[in-house]
């Protein structure tokens, strides 16, 4: 099972990159891969959202609980789509100049072809979507 994590400090706020990372609903604005996402349901400091993604011929469609521990965590819990298993987490904490952010994802494919492949470009693909963000931070903050 893939898993990445990753530390990075960025000259934005805590409340700015929690405020980017939990507005699924811009992400195919920024987001490689992501067709199409939208929350279905709120409760308080919980949502649930629903993801396209996709490349080429492959589309697949994920819904995950998302919990809000404002202006400090996001926490994703699968629930349904084309994997066994699916962990992430951002964590944003304050430093001198902006914030660091702590990401960290860890997942599984139900389809052993799709596990096979998605490791041979796992790292790839999350250093270009943790680079997505920190793009999208920039268009909007500086």
């Amino acid at each position: 099972m893939p898993t990445h994590a990753e530390k990075k400090d960025l000259p934005y706020t805590t409340e700015q990159m929690f405020a980017l990372v939990a507005d699924v609903d811009k992400y195919p604005e920024f987001l490689p891969w992501c067709l199409s996402s939208r929350i279905t349901r709120r409760e308080g400091d919980v949502f649930y959202a629903d993801l396209v993604i996709g490349y080429k011929m492959v589309r697949e469609k994920f819904t995950s609980k998302v919990v809000l521990d404002k202006p400090d965590a996001i926490r994703v819990e699968y629930l349904k789509g084309p994997l066994k298993h699916l962990s992430n987490k951002w964590v944003f904490i304050p430093n001198g100049s902006g914030c660091t952010i702590d990401f960290y994802v860890d997942f599984e494919f139900r389809n052993a072809f799709f596990q096979s492949l998605m490791g041979v470009f796992f790292n790839e693909i999350v250093k270009r979507m943790v680079a997505a963000f920190e793009d999208r931070a920039k268009a909007l903050y500086s």
